[in-house]
């Protein structure tokens, strides 16, 4: 049962002082006696008294900045996440949250680091970004960080660097489900398991792709991967790359996509004839997937839930800069699994 919320009254009455020099003491002024502090301090222990830090910055009148640094165009998931980044600025206007949102190329490092390398304090006090790891955009955020910015990477990590969280799922755990997956549902065919992701330059991509050999290789030896293809995260560009990978091998039993792209490569098997013959695994619950989830097009989908990442990156970002804590269990991102079976 959630005890009732201790005020800063409380305090004061707890202590035998007035509100004032409890005031005075939480934020450190001058002018109480040191045995007075040692009461108050007393009676905030007693009473695990923690301030309410959104109240007092309306108090205060002043509004926290925040900005989101995401890939633009194509890709149906982070249209997903751009429509929940909205309607979560939308909501939080009237507590004096600002939430700005901002493109940049899906896979243009140098652009995202040029972005980041222009932020100041002047500008926002939190930055939540979708970092490829790629030259420079490392330095970038640990640069950010130096000059008093508080950062958290989005959907795809960058663990080296020195942002302070990391919002989105395990990645790694996620390929080991794809690859588990295929193994399972291949039941027991030999051959060929194909592999296409947005880009190699993105961490999210490269951990899928190690957690879904590690599980092959180690519990499915009989399931050979071919070399991963880049589709850019274009429906074209993945579809004429899935083309080319049924032609140049027949015996293909399983394919796994770690990005997107996913309207292209759906049609190219549904015009091979693909569905109950090749084990297709994918990302993110779109409109296109689910469709194809619906028709047997797809086997199964690994997903995360956009709109819990973007409301985890706002109150992680609002901790920061805040003073506050971040709670780690609220913050842990699920890996989601839907068959057609289960669609919610």
């Amino acid at each position: 049962m959630n005890r009732p919320r201790i005020r800063i009254h409380d305090v004061a009455a707890a202590a035998g002082v007035s509100l004032a020099t409890v005031d005075r003491v939480l934020n450190k002024r001058p002018g109480v006696r040191q045995v007075t502090v040692d009461k108050v301090e007393a009676a905030l222990r007693a009473l695990d008294y923690r301030p309410d830090i959104h109240a007092a910055r309306l108090a205060r009148g002043q509004a926290l900045r925040l900005m989101f640094i995401v890939p633009r165009g194509h890709n149906s998931f982070m249209d997903m996440v751009v429509a929940e980044i909205r309607s979560t600025a939308d909501r939080l206007r009237h507590e004096r949250c600002d939430i700005e949102l901002r493109f940049v190329d899906a896979f243009d490092g140098p652009a995202v680091a040029s972005m980041l390398d222009a932020l100041s304090p002047d500008d926002c006090d939190g930055v939540a970004v979708v970092a490829p790891d790629a030259p420079g955009v490392r330095e970038a955020i640990d640069a950010c960080v130096a000059r008093g910015l508080h950062l958290v990477t989005l959907v795809s990590d960058l663990p080296s660097s020195h942002r302070q969280h990391f919002v989105g799922i395990d990645n790694i755990a996620a390929g080991r489900v794809a690859g588990r997956l295929l193994g399972r549902l291949s039941a027991g065919r030999s051959g060929r398991i194909a592999l296409i992701a947005g880009s190699m330059t993105l961490r999210d991509h490269m951990e899928r792709h190690l957690g879904c050999e590690q599980v092959l290789r180690a519990d499915f030896p009989h399931l050979r991967t071919l070399p991963v293809v880049e589709g850019r995260d274009f429906a074209e560009t993945t579809a004429q790359v899935a083309r080319e990978l049924l032609a140049a091998h027949p015996d293909i039993v399983g394919l796994y996509n770690m990005g997107a792209g996913n309207r292209g490569l759906v049609e190219v098997l549904r015009q091979a004839g693909a569905p109950g013959r090749i084990v297709t695994v994918a990302h993110e619950l779109t409109p296109h997937v689910r469709q194809a989830l619906v028709e047997g097009v797809y086997d199964a989908i690994v997903c995360q839930d956009a709109a819990h990442e973007v409301r985890s990156a706002v109150r992680v970002l609002q901790a920061l800069c805040e003073g506050g804590e971040v709670v780690r269990s609220q913050e842990r991102i699920r890996i989601e699994v839907y068959l057609k079976d289960n669609l919610p």
